[in-house]
């Protein structure tokens, strides 16, 4: 079964730290939201 997470304010701070964390997990799919596009895009 695939696994998902959803990380809210993934442009910034904890957010984002969290959404590089999971990402390193290679049976994890991460989506990540925010109010910023750009810091979305970089992150």
């Amino acid at each position: 079964m695939k696994a998902y997470a959803i990380i809210t304010g993934g442009g910034t701070g904890i957010g984002r730290a969290l959404a590089l964390e999971l990402a390193k997990q290679k049976d994890l799919t991460v989506l990540i939201t925010g109010r910023t596009l750009k810091t979305l895009e970089e992150t």
